[in-house]
């Protein structure tokens, strides 16, 4: 029987509870795929907002039992130009912790701009993001190998 994509490989949820009616369908299709590809799951955290992932996907990919984190949001336009500086800073600093730890990150944040109808439209965005990490997990063992 073949090896599944995501055996040997454990990936970590990082999920914002703000837009949690988007984010709460984005975590189930995220786990859906993780179980899909033969993964295993590893810790799910929820997070205030975007803005406070990188102190918990820090956490996770500072376990030696961690693959890959995904982080999975809905970053809502509203009045301001506040949810252009929510992404703008979270994705650069989340970007920075995965090659300072060496591990891959799965982007599962939509938006900025975005209205809630176009982040409802994105929920398949969460698998898309978790193939993307165990991808990344094969490539830099090829690497290291």
């Amino acid at each position: 029987m073949p090896k599944r994509a995501g055996e040997g490989i454990t990936v970590a949820l990082v999920a914002s509870e703000f837009n949690y009616d988007v984010t709460l369908l984005m975590i189930e299709r995220a786990k859906e795929e993780v179980a899909f590809l033969g993964a295993t799951l590893g810790p799910v955290v929820k997070t205030p907002g975007v803005f406070d992932m990188p102190l918990a996907v820090n956490a996770l990919m500072g376990k030696p039992t961690i693959d890959a984190v995904v982080t999975l949001g809905a970053v809502i336009e509203g009045e301001t130009d506040h949810d252009q500086v929510v992404m703008n800073q979270a994705s650069r600093k989340l970007t920075d912790l995965a090659v300072e730890h060496g591990k891959p990150l799965g982007l599962g944040i939509s938006g900025p701009g975005e209205t809630r109808l176009q982040a409802q439209d994105r929920i398949e965005n969460a698998a898309s993001a978790v193939r993307a990490v165990v991808k990344m997990v094969h490539r830099l063992r090829e690497l290291q190998s």
